[in-house]
């Protein structure tokens, strides 16, 4: 909106002449394109939380009111919707996740049945893949889902897998994404000899008192393979998923995505974007490999920062530990009934120095992997010895996950101005699905980051249900750290936002602010936590054009 020149006198008159100035302007400028009114619109902004309409013109918001105050402004042309009392809510900003899911190359398996914690037996697994070999012609990939009992295994490995599918190449791997178990079929179409070095940030696996690969690859080790395995398929089959996912993603009012780029090289991840043409807002973010003797920091660096007027290229991203789940994160205390057992850090203390050195003086924003408390740690107090606390604020270096950022760590992260992106779904409170707790070595921070003043966003990097992650926020174990819902959203929304970089353009409705927003099917603020997964979108606008309308708007 216009700037308006300085009306002087008592207060009335200077109200009076505000009135009149303001209602000039308006008059001047053409009316709105779109006018949402008569609804709940939650606006993710502290200063005025909610609002009752809001009206678009061209890509961006013009103003936010009452229903009587915005319906004013329609001209004969404006779209006015009338939301009969329905929620509304900014676009949902996953700020982390991997895409596009699922692989196109050869048969999936899974075991819906057993849960993801311990997972399917040994023996359910060899049985699988026995009867999907017999089915299938050799040569072709066998890919399935396993958990912990599987991964943490020692019997469990190439040999075993080669005895029951030596023709078919076999890739196993848990759902959080660390840890991948492969045959010897698999090795030999990858390229990777049975005595293979590590590469750094990685490991293979080795037989007892040999170098012989066991058939476990952990960390970069595991990522190279995923990564060469990906290079050798069509690109249609990923630009199908990769448009499977933006469809169902705008069925859920996801407008904006962060996907942390690793499963395929650049040029691959570029020619199959653009050929998605996506409606969504992307931002790619590198996630570097790495060889025998480094990291492959330039393998991004012809890359230009802007490809479509929705897709973007930003940042770089490194992964410093691994999870607690499988115990690779670096903890300051050793891990339940392992003594001694701290987890380990992916990179020498060395690497990590280089790349926040490397941070200060780029113009890419750096994300790390950090579950373990021991990482946060570490990196904090290097951080601390680099540069001053403002210059790092500048930086808004993220934490993703940022599991271990416990309470007496919290101050030294606000000072540094480090953002928490976090995984509602890596947290699930068992007594939501009736399983038994799992042992972790810490408890997860949300409501304490908020309450300290630490940015905080949430991603899903995992199920892409923002109404699902919103539950599990909600729900933690931990009823102190547990968020309210309209800090989840606030988080989902404007804190993935500022995570970007972003929140002078999105993240809240409001003017000036792009008109990316969601009318729900139902109010998420008020149903029973149960019933949040089952919320969809009724509609979704990103920039002010709607992407996504289902047949029901309006006719309530």
């Amino acid at each position: 909106m216009q700037s308006l020149p300085r009306v002087q006198g008592t207060p009335k008159a200077v109200l009076a002449a505000a009135l009149l100035l303001w209602g000039g302007a308006v008059a001047a400028q053409s009316p709105p394109d779109v006018i949402l009114s008569n609804g709940k619109i939650f606006t993710a902004d502290d200063a005025r939380p909610y609002v009752q309409a809001l009206a678009v013109r061209g890509e961006r918001i013009v103003a936010t009111g009452t229903t009587a105050d915005i319906n004013r402004l329609a001209g004969p042309r404006t779209r006015r919707i009338d939301l009969h009392g329905r929620t509304v809510v900014p676009g949902f900003n996953d700020a982390h996740d991997h895409l596009p899911h699922g692989t196109p190359a050869g048969r999936h398996f899974g075991f819906p049945a057993a849960p993801l914690l311990p997972g399917p037996s040994p023996a359910q697994v060899l049985d699988t893949l026995a009867k999907l070999a017999r089915q299938t012609p050799p040569g072709t990939w066998l890919q399935g889902d396993i958990g912990l009992v599987v991964l943490l295994d020692p019997q469990f490995r190439r040999a075993a897998l080669d005895r029951v599918v030596p023709e078919h190449p076999v890739m196993l791997k848990p759902p959080w994404g660390h840890g991948n178990i492969l045959n010897t079929k698999a090795l030999q179409v990858l390229g990777i000899s049975k005595t293979a070095p590590d590469p750094v940030g990685g490991r293979y696996e080795r037989l007892p008192g040999t170098q012989q690969l066991s058939g476990l690859l952990s960390e970069y080790a595991d990522w190279n393979a995923r990564r060469e395995l990906n290079a050798t398929l069509p690109d249609a089959g990923w630009v199908r998923l990769l448009q499977q996912y933006s469809a169902e993603a705008l069925a859920l009012g996801i407008t904006s995505v962060q996907d942390m780029a690793g499963d395929m090289v650049p040029d691959q991840t570029l020619r199959v974007v653009q050929a998605a043409r996506l409606p969504l807002r992307l931002r790619i973010i590198p996630l570097p490999m790495t060889t025998t003797r480094g990291i492959r920091y330039g393998e991004w660096a012809n890359v230009g920062r802007h490809l479509t007027p929705l897709v973007r290229v930003s940042g770089r991203k490194y992964i410093l530990d691994a999870t607690p789940l499988e115990g690779g994160a670096l903890m300051r205390r050793p891990y339940p009934g392992r003594p001694g057992w701290y987890g380990r850090l992916n990179f020498p203390v060395d690497t990590v120095r280089q790349m926040l050195r490397t941070a200060l003086v780029s113009t890419e924003p750096l994300m790390l992997h950090i579950s373990g408390d021991s990482t946060a740690k570490l990196v904090l107090t290097l951080m601390s010895e680099l540069a001053d606390d403002a210059t790092w604020r500048r930086k808004r270096v993220r934490f993703e996950h940022g599991d271990g950022v416990a309470a007496d760590l919290q101050p030294r992260a606000r000072a540094l101005g480090i953002v928490v992106v976090q995984n509602p779904s890596h947290f699930i409170n068992p007594a939501l699905v009736n399983a038994p707790p799992v042992p972790l070595p810490l408890n997860p921070a949300f409501r304490s980051l908020i309450t300290a003043g630490v940015p905080f966003a949430l991603g899903s990097d995992g199920p892409m249900n923002p109404f699902l992650n919103i539950m599990f926020a909600t729900t933690l174990a931990d009823p102190k750290e547990a968020l309210t819902r309209e800090q989840a959203v606030r988080a989902y929304t404007a804190g993935s936002a500022y995570a970007e970089f972003a929140e002078q353009n999105k993240g809240t409705l409001a003017p000036d602010k792009l008109a990316d927003l969601v009318v729900l099917s139902q109010d998420i603020f008020t149903v029973p936590t149960p019933a949040l997964p089952a919320t969809v979108s009724e509609l979704t606008m990103i920039g002010g054009k709607v992407v996504y309308e289902a047949k029901v708007i309006g006719k309530r």
